[in-house]
């Protein structure tokens, strides 16, 4: 396999995935953001830990993440000392998906 090949792979892939997340996004209610990944979840549970670590956990969660097979998980558990991005999404922000003509 070229370079070139792999390149093209990779943006496939990418796209792929930004297709999913645009179908997946109207099933979710938060956006959480990390330093490593970008979830989306419909719980999001913050529990503040001592020496600055903070742990999330995420119910009902989609990971964006190429690489994985499935991309669903039923709980994520996130610990981490770095900034973190909670949004809660807004029904009305939320695009419609598509309807499929028939």
């Amino acid at each position: 396999m070229s370079e070139e090949d792999l390149e093209q792979y990779e943006a496939d892939m990418e796209m792929a995935l930004y297709r999913e997340y645009r179908d997946v996004l109207p099933m979710f209610s938060f956006v959480v953001e990390t330093e490593r990944r970008f979830y989306l979840a419909n719980k999001v549970d913050v529990i503040r830990e001592d020496a600055g670590r903070l742990e999330l956990e995420l119910t009902d969660a989609w990971v964006w993440d190429v690489y994985r097979t499935s991309r669903f998980a039923n709980r994520v558990r996130v610990i981490t000392a770095r900034d973190v991005n909670i949004e809660e999404l807004s029904k009305k922000d939320i695009p419609e998906p598509p309807i499929s003509p028939n």
